[in-house]
């Protein structure tokens, strides 16, 4: 059983092909992430700009030729922080229906965490308490488990591209926007056991700390980042003329500029969870998807 879940963010819009190997893992066949920034202006405009919609169904046309190439039996799509928060997204819908026969789902921040803590864990050597955080292009997910049971998660409204929108690169204001949607006293603050951080902002940073290029996922998954290190590659790119900050090795260009503000979510999120270390993910909500896809439990034809 071949499945393809699909994860449309504020910044990225995520493939993930896979089948269940002989003893029921599963394994990817395929995995494509291509930055469409969805969400841009929405943070103000409150609305899906349509030329982020035509991007991002460019984007869906060609992930729909790689799920028949493959040979995809089961297909999910889900939407996150851009396609709650702002309207036009009908035409994405459409065209979900369009290429695959399914409705594209617009989930919950909870449902986000969940499924993010699902796709994350998977293939790392943890404990039986961990704490995940994803930080998206407009929301900050965090989510704590004890032996596998999630026992408390919160979606908070600070992400890369939206504090970018905000406060540009003042790094004083974005730190000040983080603090003020931080200050809970949330369950997830608690600081249970294992650390891991997920979603492009970790996953780049930890790249460009171990100067990938190309993009290794494999050394990534699993690699552990000190915050002195973390700090230090956010000032080093923070540092750089955007223009020299595009040609950084181990940074995707098109991520260059929303990267500093999405380091500083993940300098402050280790501060608050008084974590020295992170175990990073290259998984996430695509590969929880995929898990209930393989195992029927979100089934539908492609």
């Amino acid at each position: 059983m071949r499945v393809a879940a699909i994860d449309i963010g504020t910044n990225t819009t995520l493939l993930l092909v896979a089948a269940p190997d002989d003893r029921g893992v599963l394994r990817p066949l395929r995995e494509i992430a291509t930055i469409t920034r969805l969400g841009e202006g929405v943070d103000v405009a409150r609305k899906l700009a349509p030329a982020a919609i035509e991007r991002t169904n460019a984007c869906l046309a060609k992930y729909a030729e790689v799920t028949r190439e493959l040979g995809v039996e089961r297909v999910g799509v889900v939407g996150t922080s851009a396609m709650r928060d702002a309207g036009g997204g009908e035409e994405i819908r459409v065209k979900v229906r369009e290429l695959f026969g399914v409705e594209a789902r617009t989930i919950s921040g909870e449902e986000e965490a969940r499924l993010t803590f699902d796709g994350a864990t998977g293939g790392l050597s943890i404990g039986e308490s961990v704490t995940v955080f994803d930080i998206g292009g407009g929301s900050t997910e965090l989510v704590v488990a004890e032996r596998g049971s999630i026992i408390a998660s919160k979606s908070f409204d600070v992400g890369s591209v939206r504090l970018t929108e905000r406060h540009g690169e003042d790094r004083a204001a974005i730190t000040r926007a983080i603090e003020a949607a931080f200050a809970t006293d949330e369950k997830v603050w608690s600081g249970w056991g294992d650390i891991v951080g997920i979603a492009g902002t970790v996953t780049t940073l930890a790249a460009v700390a171990l100067s990938l290029d190309p993009y290794d996922g494999a050394r990534v998954h699993g690699h552990v980042m000190t915050r002195a290190e973390l700090a230090e590659v956010v000032e080093r790119l923070a540092a750089m003329p955007l223009e020299e900050r595009k040609k950084a090795r181990g940074l995707e260009p098109k991520r260059a500029d929303v990267i500093v503000a999405g380091g500083l979510i993940a300098l402050a999120v280790m501060d608050r969870l008084e974590a020295k270390s992170i175990v990073v993910s290259d998984r996430g909500v695509r590969w929880g998807l995929a898990e209930e896809l393989a195992k029927g439990r979100t089934s539908r034809s492609p």
